[in-house]
């Protein structure tokens, strides 16, 4: 019987780190070069997701109002007891200040995109100003309404015009709650261009807002 030798192993140089065999770098399961790499857990999604998110958004609140203002006409052609209601006359002050926050916002953007922080900014909390005030205005504009003794139940015209114009600025609320997002975020904006989608975004929905509401005021005018 022969006698095995034990040959003790060489020590490692000092400052050799080689790892064992199948293990990378950092532990986890190595290639053929013994170096393991792992992507990002949570890749961020394409800007273009964003932009086509916002118009299916859109494309369901078209939907709604045209239900909305198809039942509107249906109910004034076969009503016998449709009453003509007369529209506050604020509401064409309120169209304005909306007209205007679109154009503000407007520059708003153009100043970013020129990387013109401090204007970008100027122009957005003006944008935000006249958004809050459209809505206080549609507020004065319902107390008006009451004030008249005209209130949601006094007529089928009246119905329609509170129901409209409510469910328009429970969605322009939504716009101003993005506003206000950028508001508050505005440095992390300027700083970083992949967080400029969300100016962009708010745009496509506040101007869909403004062309939204327009709508909706020439049809009051010609049906109420």
């Amino acid at each position: 019987m022969g006698t095995a030798i034990l040959t003790p192993s060489k020590p490692n140089p000092p400052g050799d780190s080689t790892p064992p065999p199948g293990k990378g770098n950092g532990g986890g399961p190595g290639g053929p070069g013994g170096h393991g790499s792992q992507g990002p857990a949570n890749p961020p999604l394409p800007l273009g997701a964003y932009r086509i998110a916002i118009w299916i958004a859109i494309a369901s609140i078209a939907m709604l109002f045209l239900a909305l203002t198809s039942a509107m006409v249906v109910r004034a052609e076969i009503s016998g007891d449709w009453v003509r209601t007369a529209i506050p006359p604020l509401l064409y002050f309120n169209t304005l200040v909306l007209i205007c926050s679109s154009v503000t916002l407007e520059l708003s953007r153009r100043a970013l995109k020129r990387e013109d922080g401090e204007k970008f900014a100027r122009w957005l909390y003006l944008t935000t100003a006249l958004g809050i005030t459209f809505l206080l205005g549609q507020v004065v504009a319902w107390r008006e309404l009451a004030a008249r003794g005209i209130y949601i139940n006094t007529n089928p015209s009246s119905s329609f015009l509170y129901l409209l114009t409510a469910a328009h600025g429970l969605h322009l609320l939504g716009g101003v709650l993005a506003l206000l997002y950028l508001v508050f975020r505005v440095r992390q904006i300027i700083r970083n261009p992949r967080k400029r989608i969300a100016v962009d975004v708010t745009a496509i929905y506040w101007h869909f807002m403004d062309g939204l509401w327009i709508y909706l005021l020439i049809l009051l005018r010609v049906k109420l």
